[in-house]
């Protein structure tokens, strides 16, 4: 996979050089480069920004230089699939800061007639991720769908946003996913985009040691992740629950499974309502009626007033 970033700021997506992520783009398993959309500007204070019409506080970003920086990245990113015809991850760049590469500026001279984007609109077309409290709000089906995907591209905007222009430009040529990481602003894209793009990669095959860990996870299957214990047994008067230290695989299993269903049934109702009653089965909906929800004619109810089943630990 290939992941470009526009930043106007590069050295925030300095910590995508650590761990996991920083060690896939070392083995080649990702390509993962930042543009910044000054490199594009002509002036000599490299202005990306300027009030905007119609008034208002803040400044917007201007429009021509994010198009140039992302041309610029949709040709890399062309010319590197050409260059392969089998579909494997590009070379890791050589540089002491692997996840952070600075793409080359724009070779077109200031000033010059820009180029329109080479790439086709259609399903190979790179995705252009844009972070915005205005999009789809973020989640995990969302992330395994661009874990799917042959080249992410992601522009963090900064102030008040990008210029609208720009985006319905990009549409005409690449596939545009506004996206939120929820109901909240932040200063720029930046830090979003730290979040979606480490809960992407590391649904790439090669990017977590053991894949296994990703089947019981938070938000796979509709549930939250079941509370986890290490050693030692008792700490701080603390006990492991006495199940996992029964050797018993089939107890434990169904004990984590009453668990994932009473946490998320306290900490997110949401989502057990949006789980299809008919996929449960009779000790799943036996859990969930001590918490509250039970099912009439084949829809949830939820009643107030509900206890967590035997066993469970403080999940405040």
């Amino acid at each position: 996979m290939r992941i470009d970033v526009l930043s106007i700021f590069p050295e925030y997506l300095q910590p995508l050089n650590l761990s996991l992520i920083g060690k896939a783009v070392t083995d080649g398993v990702l390509h993962l480069a930042v543009t910044d959309p000054r490199d594009f500007t002509t002036d000599r204070h490299r202005t990306v920004d300027d009030t905007p019409y119609g008034g208002g506080a803040g400044m917007v970003m201007k429009p021509e230089p994010w198009t140039l920086a992302l041309e610029s990245v949709v040709r890399a990113g062309g010319d590197a699939a050409a260059s392969s015809s089998a579909r494997t991850a590009p070379e890791a760049p050589e540089t002491a800061v692997p996840a952070v590469v600075t793409n080359p500026a724009q070779t077109t001279e200031p000033g010059a007639a820009t180029s329109s984007f080479t790439v086709g609109k259609h399903s190979a077309a790179p995705v252009l991720v844009v972070p915005s409290p205005a999009g789809e709000v973020f989640t995990q089906r969302i992330a395994y769908e661009l874990a799917a995907e042959e080249h992410l591209i992601f522009a963090c905007g900064r102030y008040e946003g990008i210029d609208e222009r720009f985006i319905d430009n990009a549409r005409t040529e690449v596939r545009v996913r506004p996206l939120s990481l929820g109901d909240y602003v932040l200063n720029g894209g930046e830090v979003a985009v730290l979040a979606m793009v480490e809960a992407v990669t590391r649904l790439i095959p090669g990017v977590i040691g053991n894949p296994e860990s990703l089947a019981e996870e938070s938000h796979t299957g509709g549930l939250l992740e079941y509370p986890v214990y290490t050693k030692p047994a008792v700490w701080r008067e603390r006990a492991v629950p006495e199940i996992l230290l029964s050797g018993h695989h089939g107890r434990i299993e169904r004990w984590r499974r009453d668990q994932q269903l009473s946490r998320t049934a306290q900490r997110r109702p949401d989502m057990i309502l949006a789980l299809d009653p008919a996929q449960l089965d009779r000790a799943d909906l036996a859990v969930l009626a001590k918490t509250g929800f039970h099912v009439t004619g084949g829809s949830w109810r939820r009643d107030g007033g509900h206890a967590a089943p035997e066993g469970t630990p403080d999940m405040a």
